[in-house]
């Protein structure tokens, strides 16, 4: 069958269903650039970074903000915008541009989600629609007879609309699927990622700080003690530091 056949027979219903394919297709083939665009040089700017940040904290400001057209560049560059920020509000940095990059990710799911909705219930009516139309032709005195084999054809032609709201609702949601587990991923990504500079980052803003005050750094560093509370849905860090009140 082809797809001027499906048009024709489709009934009311099967122009909606195929603007509405139109678009998922655009949005999955969207998702899909930004997605390898995301994964395929995720593994090597992170290891920049980690390696960096071990070093001199300039040489990550550099590298984040040369890959700031990456989610992981944004998110490392946001708190490194400042001038020698504390460590809370290095912190607090890092939750709000976490927040900012995962909803960006986030992007054209509430259109899937809608098309999943509305196709198979598009499809449906369609069915129904034709269903009514073929049997209000129908007379109790032609059951049985040769007057009754259109309403067949008509029925079958009716189903048309339900194969197809079915079909752009199966292809959107198992695009919706792998475009979820890829964001769950970024969470963890960035769970670990923040976690790691900002104990980094509390080591070496406490060495800085003992050693302008004239006192050796590798006995001044206060005990850090992190509880992290992030869920999948929002990234966020609770930092809890505790010093030794002779230290400051």
């Amino acid at each position: 069958m082809t797809l001027e056949e499906i048009i024709i027979k489709g009934g009311v219903t099967i122009v909606p269903l195929l603007v509405l394919s139109i678009i998922s297709i655009a949005t999955i083939l969207e998702r899909i650039w930004f997605w390898s665009t995301v994964l395929l040089r995720e593994k090597l700017l992170l290891k920049r970074i980690l390696d960096a940040a071990n070093l001199n904290w300039d040489l990550v400001a550099k590298i984040a903000q040369k890959a700031k057209n990456h989610p992981l560049g944004n998110f490392v560059y946001s708190p490194l915008q400042l001038s020698n920020p504390h460590p809370e509000v290095f912190h607090l940095a890092l939750e709000a541009a976490a927040d900012d990059e995962l909803a960006k990710m986030r992007k054209g799911e509430k259109i899937l989600e809608a098309i999943i909705a509305l196709s198979p219930l598009l499809g449906l009516f369609g069915t129904v629609w034709g269903l009514i139309k073929a049997l209000s032709s129908i007379r109790i005195s032609d059951l049985g007879t040769a007057s009754t084999s259109g309403v067949t054809l008509g029925i079958g032609e009716s189903l048309i609309s339900t194969a197809v709201g079915l079909l752009v609702a199966i292809v959107s949601l198992s695009f919706y699927r792998i475009f979820q587990s890829f964001w769950v991923s970024q969470v963890r990504i960035f769970r670990k990622t923040g976690s790691q500079l900002e104990v980094l980052y509390r080591q070496q803003w406490f060495e800085a700080e003992a050693m302008n005050l004239n006192q050796p750094a590798v006995n001044r560093q206060p005990a850090v003690n992190l509880n992290l509370d992030i869920d999948q849905e929002k990234f966020s860090f609770n930092p809890k530091i505790s010093s030794n009140p002779d230290q400051e």
